[in-house]
C-alpha cells in the first residue's frame, strides 16, 4: 500500500481526482487530494504549506501529484511531505532558474498549443471539451463539466522555482495534449528532472478520462519504489 497526495490542476476542483482516488483504492492505497483554492494569495511556499496541512498526518512517504499548472508547487510540497517520488501529471516543468511567466513569455508557442492561450475552459463548456475532456465518452465529461474552476495564482508563474532532484521524478505524458505541447513535456522532464517519462494515450486530464490506467501506471511505480 502506498499514500497519494493529489494537487489539482488550475481549472478543476479537487472533485477532478474522484475516479482516480476511486481506482487507487480499489488496488490498496490511500490518497487524498488536496484544495488550493482561496481568496488569499500565497507564494508558492505558501501553498506547499497548505498541502502540508490539509495532508492527513499518518500519512507515510507519500507519492505526490501534480497536474498541469500546479507544476510549480510539486518540488516543495514534496520536499515538505517527505515525499517517495515526484510525480508530473500532464504538468508544466520550470527551469528552476528563471520564474515559468519569462520563460512562457519567450516561447510561449514551444510550450502551448497556439490556441490555448487566453482561453478559459471554466468559463465555457465548449472549450473545456475541446482542450481537456476530448477523449472522454459523453457520461464522463458530463461529470468533468461539473468540477471546472478556475485557480490560477500569480505566484506559481512569477516566483522562480527550486527543483528537487533528491527526490525522484516521474512524468506521465498525455500523448494527445491539446494544452500543453507533449514535444516539450518530454524534453523538459528528461532534461530538467531526468525523469522516466510514461506515455498515456490520453488528453490534459488522464485522471478524467482514463483513470484506471493511470491507477494502473501510480500502481507500477509503488512497486517500482518497494523493489
Amino acid at each position: 500500500m502506498a499514500d497519494f497526495v493529489l494537487i489539482h490542476g488550475t481549472t478543476q476542483t479537487p472533485r477532478g481526482w474522484d475516479r482516480l482516488t476511486e481506482a487507487l483504492r480499489s488496488r490498496g492505497h490511500r490518497a487524498v487530494a488536496v484544495d488550493l483554492a482561496g481568496s488569499d494569495e500565497r507564494s508558492i511556499t505558501g501553498y506547499a504549506e497548505e498541502i502540508r496541512r490539509q495532508a492527513p498526518a499518518e500519512l507515510h512517504a507519500p507519492i505526490v501529484v501534480a497536474h498541469s499548472g500546479t507544476g510549480p508547487v510539486l518540488p516543495a510540497a514534496a520536499g515538505l511531505l517527505g515525499a517517495q517520488r515526484q510525480v508530473w501529471l500532464a504538468a508544466i516543468v520550470p527551469d528552476g532558474r528563471r520564474p515559468l511567466l519569462q520563460e512562457i513569455r519567450s516561447a510561449p508557442t514551444e510550450i502551448f498549443n497556439p490556441e490555448w492561450p487566453g482561453k478559459d475552459p471554466t468559463a465555457d463548456p465548449v472549450l473545456a471539451g475541446h482542450f481537456l475532456f476530448h477523449d472522454c465518452d459523453l457520461e464522463t465529461l458530463q461529470w468533468a463539466l461539473t468540477t471546472l474552476r478556475l485557480f490560477a495564482p500569480a505566484a506559481l508563474y512569477a516566483d522562480p522555482v527550486t527543483l528537487l532532484p533528491s527526490i525522484p521524478s516521474s512524468y506521465v505524458l498525455a500523448t494527445q495534449d491539446r494544452t500543453l505541447r507533449p514535444t516539450w513535456c518530454r524534453r523538459a522532464a528528461e532534461q530538467r528532472l531526468g525523469a522516466e517519462v510514461i506515455e498515456i494515450d490520453a488528453g490534459h486530464c488522464p485522471h478524467v478520462s482514463r483513470p484506471s490506467e493511470l491507477a494502473d501506471i501510480l500502481d507500477r511505480l509503488t512497486v517500482a519504489a518497494a523493489g
